[in-house]
């Protein structure tokens, strides 16, 4: 048996508390001041990129071998989390940057890893991620954007929708039609880089929420690009963009994590400090069944999460196949509803104060209903986890 010091189960090591402390420190000192003006603004948060590729926190997850940090699943999961506490729309520049250049981890060539990933550990680019269409959102298969072969090139056709940092990206992973009769079988999957000819973006998106992080279209007009930016082989594109989701649908949980976590120790400083019939309004016990109510949801989300995170470290490094489809669809789900649900209760904590702009849980609401939708809506993620019940 075990002593009792060293039962590590359930249990993060020290190496991720100590990486919790720095970033929660780093986050509150370089990123929460411009947080408010960054959503009043809906403007890039070039300080919290700045901040974050200073300290190697913008891309931990990419190996070693091509430069990064090689952080393992759970310490990219604490590192978006603790930015997420203070600012969400700063939290997608590492959750993005995994999400863009994960297909190129998983399938690509060795040449096409060491040609982005190294810029992109280095923090000389970010990564996007191009799946969605104006008409193929929850049915990513239906796309209709086409790549036609072209002697040692592919030209590239079409429109990408709801891209996250478009504009700001010096690289995108596309999903194209490759072959029109295979319908999922015939999407390849790209690299586009944002000085190809062609390349052009959209008007920002106006937004409910993360208004910091860019949403645009990415037009690819008659983009000519060498055949050998192709991620993986002919046909296989949505295969890696599925596999791809599995493991960052965790990233988006820990979004919500960080989301709610912001929101619920905001409220819970609130309570000790508002008086009303003479007494801090925490002492009430209808105030305190809210706050433990968002805190026992809170930490399910968590413990979800990290379990989730560690399964897709596991399968990452070469382990045996786990159920991660089903718990990357559940940690994402839950977390995101349960960021919904304690953001809204922290702006009720706060009453009318909650709703105003000059305390940030109106930003935190906001920013939570968006963990809820992409990635894959939560109805889309029920369907899936019906299917790969454990």
């Amino acid at each position: 048996m075990a002593g009792t010091v060293d039962f590590d189960l359930y249990r993060t090591s020290e190496e991720h508390d100590m990486l919790r402390d720095s970033v929660r420190s780093l986050a509150e000192a370089k990123i929460a001041p411009f947080a408010a003006e960054v959503d009043e603004q809906a403007r890039f948060p070039q300080e919290a990129r700045d901040a974050l590729t200073l300290n190697d926190l913008h891309a931990v997850h990419v190996p070693e071998a091509y430069g990064g940090a090689g952080a393992d699943a759970l310490a990219t999961v604490i590192v978006i989390e603790e930015v997420a506490r203070v600012c969400a729309s700063s939290s997608l520049i590492p959750a993005v940057n995994k999400l863009g250049s994960l297909p190129v981890i998983l399938s690509g060539s060795e040449e096409l890893k060491k040609k982005y990933l190294g810029p992109l550990a280095k923090g000389d680019a970010m990564f996007s991620y191009c799946l969605s269409e104006p008409d193929a959102g929850s049915d990513a298969a239906g796309m209709k954007t086409r790549a036609v072969r072209d002697g040692d090139h592919y030209v590239l056709d079409g429109v990408k929708r709801w891209i996250t940092n478009a504009s700001v990206s010096e690289y995108y992973t596309v999903m194209a039609v490759t072959d029109p009769e295979k319908r999922s079988k015939g999407i390849s999957a790209f690299v586009v880089e944002k000085s190809d000819p062609g390349v052009s973006f959209g008007a920002p998106e106006k937004k409910l929420g993360i208004k910091g992080s860019p949403t645009r279209e990415v037009y690819l007009d008659n983009v000519r690009i060498p055949a050998d930016r192709m991620i993986g082989a002919e046909g296989t594109g949505f295969a890696t963009a599925m596999k791809t989701l599995d493991h960052t649908r965790i990233t988006i949980a820990a979004q919500a994590l960080g989301i709610a976590q912001g929101a619920l120790d905001y409220a819970k400083g609130y309570v000790q400090e508002r008086k009303q019939f003479g007494k801090p309004i925490g002492d009430f016990q209808g105030v305190q069944f809210m706050l433990a109510d968002m805190a026992m949801k809170l930490e399910a989300a968590r413990q979800l999460t990290y379990a989730a995170a560690a399964k897709s470290e596991r399968i990452s490094a070469g382990g045996k196949p786990e159920d991660l489809t089903f718990f990357g669809a559940a940690a994402k789900c839950y977390a995101s509803d349960a960021a919904m649900e304690i953001t809204t209760d922290a702006v009720q904590l706060l009453g009318g104060y909650g709703y105003t702009r000059d305390y940030p849980l109106e930003r935190m609401m906001r920013d939570a209903k968006i963990t809820q939708i992409y990635e894959g809506t939560n109805q889309v993620q029920r369907i899936v986890m019906a299917r790969n019940l454990p």
